[in-house]
């Protein structure tokens, strides 16, 4: 399924801000006025103004603020998340994501260690405020969600397929995209959005606590990893969240290195900064659903 680029509901408004991203680190710690942003962009003021405002809810030279480099360092000092160990421990079949529209539930360890055999995985591409996503569920719910912007399609395709080699896949967007547009909030559904968590029991426990930092705030690998009741295996941890494989639904990129540093990001640094700083603008301006 070809994705159109300019579409500006979606994949388009990532395109712009991930270039107004280059230009604003060449400029660091200075700030790009309004003007010369719009103009290295081959955009008008107001054109640039309005795909801000739809985008981050917040004007360009604001948002510069939560792109700066050191954002990360101030999320982590003014709102981390500690989390709370003796809720975290175990797999409860059920998790926190946003306001808990998302339901979830793991599959089984012996599933797992069959690598996805017998497994009918469908998927399918859709745009998203941060590109082209690749979407993958199962008849339980959506199990992957891919970024294209950076590593490009086929990348992204043999990410996802490659974390469960056994399985069968085949593209329906119509079982795959209205599971993506409850989950991002895009339609109105009494019923939660569904996530089928496909991975090893240490790695969903880590997923598990993912689940309950709240947007707008971070926490730590060490924090994730007293959270689940083995506070020595923070390098396994970080493992772990690079394994994410349902990308911004289950918020790796909240997570941080202990001084603040970024630490890594499966699907490019420059989204996971994106993705903070997005939330960062949108709490600000009392935006509460991630779409």
């Amino acid at each position: 399924m070809a994705l159109d680029t300019q579409d500006k509901s979606g994949s388009y408004h990532y395109q712009v801000i991930a270039r107004a991203i280059d230009i604003i680190d060449a400029a660091a710690p200075a700030q790009v006025p309004l003007a010369d942003l719009a103009t290295r962009l081959g955009m008008s003021e107001a054109h640039f103004q309005r795909v801000f405002s739809a985008w981050a809810g917040v004007s360009p030279k604001r948002y510069q603020q939560y792109l700066a480099l050191d954002h990360a360092k101030a999320l982590l000092a003014e709102h981390c998340t500690v989390l709370e160990t003796a809720d975290r421990v175990g797999l409860s079949g059920s998790g926190r994501l946003h306001d808990l529209f998302v339901r979830w539930e793991a599959m089984s360890p012996g599933d797992y260690a069959r690598r996805g055999a017998g497994l009918e995985l469908a998927w399918a591409w859709d745009k998203t405020p941060f590109g082209p996503a690749l979407a993958m569920a199962s008849d339980r719910g959506l199990c992957g969600l891919a970024f294209s912007a950076e590593c490009g399609p086929e990348a992204a395709m043999a990410d996802l397929t490659g974390r469960w080699p056994q399985a069968t896949f085949h593209e329906d967007a119509g079982a795959v995209l209205p599971l993506l547009d409850a989950a991002l909030q895009r339609s109105r559904t009494a019923e939660p959005a569904k996530l089928h968590l496909i991975g090893a029991p240490f790695q969903i426990k880590v997923w598990e606590a993912l689940l309950a930092i709240p947007e707008g705030t971070v926490t730590t690998y060490s924090n994730i990893a007293a959270a689940i009741g083995h506070p020595k295996a923070v390098r396994a941890v970080g493992t772990a969240v690079g394994r994410n494989p349902v990308s911004w639904l289950i918020p790796c990129h909240r997570a941080l290195r202990k001084g603040g540093a970024l630490g890594g990001y499966h699907w490019g640094l420059p989204v996971k900064r994106a993705l903070l700083a997005r939330e960062s603008a949108r709490q600000e301006a009392g935006v509460t659903t991630p779409a």
